[in-house]
């Protein structure tokens, strides 16, 4: 498979592709020129040949593309099929309800234990997870192959337990503390999660409406 320097507005789009490739295919639908993809999804038929010629040639000129081939390339691409592992710190409100409510599995991780400082949540299981002490937390990230911690502790432990994540040879963190993590002297990846980010944006096309009927 073709790999070249890929942008991060080509991969932040992939998740997008492999959604809506998930709705077509549960709706029974085998085939989709890039013109149909794209009006679905507000692309250019430019724009998604673009993005997918990054990888290789997954299309087929006068037939379009395959959707559960393309879906499952994605997927691969996605590193879905790699069987990742991932821990979780902080079983509060956010935290309880990712255990809850996000399927870890269906996106190609397997989530291994999760990690707590309330002695009422430890030794509990939530949805399948079991809760362990963070002091066991060391212990366990050297003794089993974890690729991500996603960390969902408060703000005032974000920086600490970060610190202490990195100390140990973690790879990647998934952020749901509210603050901005960056390393730039490490090489864990980082992914800060802000739900005000996408609340923002939509307040700005919503002013922007507003501002234009004027």
């Amino acid at each position: 498979m073709k790999k070249e320097k890929i942008s991060n507005n080509v991969i932040r789009r992939l998740p997008r592709y492999l959604r809506k490739l998930d709705e077509l295919k549960t709706a029974g639908i085998n085939r989709i020129s890039s013109t149909e993809l794209g009006q679905q999804l507000g692309f250019t038929p430019s724009q998604i040949r673009q993005d997918f010629n990054c990888f290789g040639e997954f299309g087929q000129q006068g037939y379009g593309y395959n959707v559960p081939l393309l879906r499952e390339q994605i997927a691969s691409i996605l590193g879905m099929d790699r069987g990742y592992t991932a821990v979780l710190i902080g079983v509060g409100h956010i935290g309880r309800a990712l255990v809850d409510n996000f399927c870890f599995q269906e996106w190609g991780f397997n989530l291994l234990q999760a990690f707590d400082v309330d002695p009422g949540l430890v030794g509990k299981d939530v949805s399948g997870v079991h809760i362990s002490p963070m002091e066991a937390l060391p212990d366990f990230l050297k003794n089993n192959k974890v690729d991500i911690v996603v960390l969902a502790v408060p703000r005032d432990a974000a920086l600490p337990t970060a610190e202490m994540l990195i100390d140990n040879g973690v790879n990647a963190i998934w952020n749901f503390t509210n603050v901005e993590l960056v390393e730039p002297d490490s090489k864990v990846i980082v992914e800060n999660v802000h739900f005000s980010d996408s609340l923002l944006a939509l307040s700005y096309f919503v002013s922007d409406r507003y501002d234009s009927q004027k």
